[in-house]
């Protein structure tokens, strides 16, 4: 009886030492610590403003010869986009996403345009003409012509299978390499940092440009997702969109002692762009203080270009702007990628130099 009572006692300290143990752990481990009190607290409020369906302005645009009549009886919900030349076709102006909704007042009764690649900013412009007299306009929504969700989707989730592959598969590359001590063979061997995470990234980039197109045909077929762009201009923008994502991943990687880690701080950049790029909530329907980081988040712009190829056809000229911005963003990671990782060489570098 005796004994058993000193072997519950001797376990239950032994309990109470391990749990002091493990709370000293994370409180040393700050990177874990921010992750259990501040993100969830960061994650509420940003994603609290972000989730709304509701559009309360769609950018439109007003042509023909009645265009200031029209534009004078649109209710408040369609916000007239300035500088929009009257002479320019409606269905081009949705063609190149420069607005969602686009009236031609050429014709009695007025024709409405509707860009449907913009799903939740076209069920709400439906709903506002459906409250216009009748005879005074003709709607017509174009490019999703039934509003099907799996139209919208399909593209998005293709940026975001690639953006998870490339940032979390990625991101344990060169952490591995720390933990099986192959690092220092890597600081060695007669290659430049650059050369070095080409080669690193080149195998993941094959992986997952054979996943893009395994996705995009299944998308397609399985949901008759329409694909009327250009499928050469779509493949560019997925192979810099993938030079972004796999970029990110090396560069988290460089910045992790762990596996566990890397795949924290990787988790950290794919959620954000979940709920941040468009995919899923409309960035027209956000706040100001939670829209930008939405524009900062490289998923955004391939949703943008991936969207616009496949269900309205747009060209390079009206994607420029997506194009540009994630060149820039895969000039600017592999470049601090490198560096990161020169800097994480030269001290295995040194160390083997010195053993020699």
């Amino acid at each position: 009886m005796i004994i058993r009572e000193v072997r519950e006692l001797t376990g239950g300290v032994a309990v109470k030492a391990m749990i002091l143990k493990e709370f000293r752990e994370l409180r040393r481990d700050k990177r874990t610590m921010g992750m259990l009190i501040a993100l969830p607290i960061l994650l509420l409020v940003i994603f609290g403003y972000a989730a709304n369906f509701n559009v309360e302005e769609i950018p439109t645009a007003v042509v023909g010869d009645n265009a200031e009549q029209y534009e004078d009886q649109l209710p408040d919900l369609f916000v007239v986009e300035p500088g929009i030349d009257a002479d320019a076709s409606a269905q081009d102006l949705l063609k190149d996403n420069v607005v969602d909704v686009a009236i031609d007042t050429s014709s009695q009764p007025a024709q409405v345009y509707i860009d449907g690649s913009s799903i939740f900013a076209a069920q709400s412009a439906e709903a506002g003409f459906s409250q216009a007299p009748d005879g005074m306009v003709d709607v017509e929504v174009l490019y999703n012509p039934d509003l099907t969700t799996a139209w919208v989707m399909v593209p998005a989730l293709i940026g975001l299978i690639l953006a998870f592959i490339g940032t979390v598969i990625t991101s344990i590359g060169l952490v591995k390499e720390r933990q099986n001590g192959t690092i220092e063979q890597l600081a060695v061997m007669p290659l430049k940092s650059s050369q070095v995470i080409m080669g690193k990234i080149v195998p993941y980039f094959i992986l997952a440009a054979i996943d893009m197109i395994i996705v995009t045909v299944l998308g397609v077929w399985l949901f008759d997702v329409p694909f009327v762009g250009n499928v050469g201009l779509f493949a560019i923008g997925g192979a810099i969109f993938l030079f972004v994502v796999l970029g990110l991943g090396v560069l988290i990687s460089t910045a992790s002692q762990t596996q566990g880690q890397a795949i924290q701080m990787a988790m950290m950049l794919v959620m954000p762009q979940i709920l941040l790029s468009g995919f899923i909530f409309p960035l027209d329907a956000m706040p100001a203080g939670v829209a930008w980081i939405g524009y900062i988040l490289p998923l955004t712009y391939f949703v943008e270009i991936s969207q616009g190829i496949m269900l309205r056809g747009a060209d390079l000229t009206s994607l420029g702007l997506d194009f540009g911005v994630l060149i820039l963003m895969a000039l600017v990671i592999f470049t601090a990628a490198v560096l990161r990782f020169r800097r994480d060489l030269a001290p295995s570098a040194r160390h083997m130099g010195g053993s020699k």
